[in-house]
């Protein structure tokens, strides 16, 4: 949900009709169970008391009595639980999002023509730019499996449904806490980050999206290639391969995935000692362009 039925929680006179001592949290418009002060902030950061008689009413929340000028998540979106959606659209398009691996590798084999989707942000250009028209889609956002990021022995594994964003900040952590020379790679995709789209659309965007793109001007496929990243492929009956990602990319728009087989996940091999990864993207602009030449370099001494 997202805003209240109670009108009386938005008014002046809110807090005027309230037991004395009674206090409502702005967030979800119940009584909280701060304590009687000057002025107090609960855990979430959120519930306040004005002065020494009445709680703050919400049309009095300017932002000035809080700690984080940022307004916390709505509680009840957090506590929901996520549920498998069908969804009929307009012209019989079906919208999907599954939750379990399983059930995205059956719909895949029924549906093999299915586009799989996680920011849209490619998808979404097609559709709206180029008449496209896909009548299956599939969230892939909600699968365990392909949200995965983890450090393992021979290197990193990053789901494939891993937003950009959020692996950037996963590569920032793992530069920081392991041996420099173990981590050229991670340092090379980290700078190549940087320049790629805008904030918003990493805040969206996955990272297999961008693979099975197969994109020509792609920034990262390059350096997946250079790394020597191994690709996890998974079919409908949950049989994984893999492929070196210098082998998955087989033309234009054009990768290794059979018809009912999705990307799982890419892992990130640990570099050998003396062994250095580098970007490289010349664009007209240096943020949020597409690039006029990209490169990945591995240099082993």
């Amino acid at each position: 949900i997202f805003a209240k039925t109670d009108n009386s929680l938005y008014i002046e006179s809110s807090s005027e009709n309230k037991p004395f001592g009674e206090f409502i949290c702005p967030s979800t418009g119940k009584p909280c169970s701060c304590g009687e002060s000057k002025f107090h902030n609960c855990e979430s950061s959120s519930c306040a008391v004005f002065g020494e008689r009445w709680p703050v009413s919400y049309s009095e929340i300017n932002g000035s009595f809080y700690n984080e000028k940022e307004l916390i998540f709505p509680p009840e979106l957090l506590l929901r639980n996520n549920l498998p959606l069908k969804l009929h659209g307009f012209g019989g398009i079906n919208w999907f999002r599954p939750l379990k691996l399983k059930h995205l590798l059956d719909l895949k084999s029924n549906y093999p023509e299915a586009k799989l989707i996680v920011g849209n942000t490619e998808v979404g250009i097609e559709i709206n730019f180029k008449n496209a028209r896909y009548p299956i889609l599939i969230s892939v956002t909600h699968v365990p499996e392909l949200n995965v990021l983890s450090i393992k022995e021979n290197g990193l594994e990053i789901g494939s449904s891993v937003r950009l964003s959020k692996l950037q900040e996963f590569l920032k952590k793992v530069i920081a806490e392991r041996d420099k020379s173990e981590t050229s790679s991670c340092r090379a995709i980290n700078d190549q980050l940087k320049w790629f789209a805008g904030k918003q659309v990493k805040n969206a965007a996955s990272v297999g999206g961008n693979i099975c793109t197969a994109s020509p001007i792609s920034d990262l496929n390059p350096l997946w290639m250079a790394a020597s990243a191994v690709f996890q492929i998974v079919d409908s009956k949950g049989k994984i391969r893999t492929v070196l990602a210098k082998d998955f990319f087989l033309g234009y728009r054009k990768v290794d995935l059979a018809q009912g087989e999705i990307l799982l996940s890419i892992l990130l091999p640990w570099n050998k000692y003396c062994e250095f990864v580098k970007e490289f993207k010349q664009s007209h602009r240096r943020e949020d362009d597409i690039a006029l030449v990209n490169a990945g370099m591995r240099v082993h001494l």
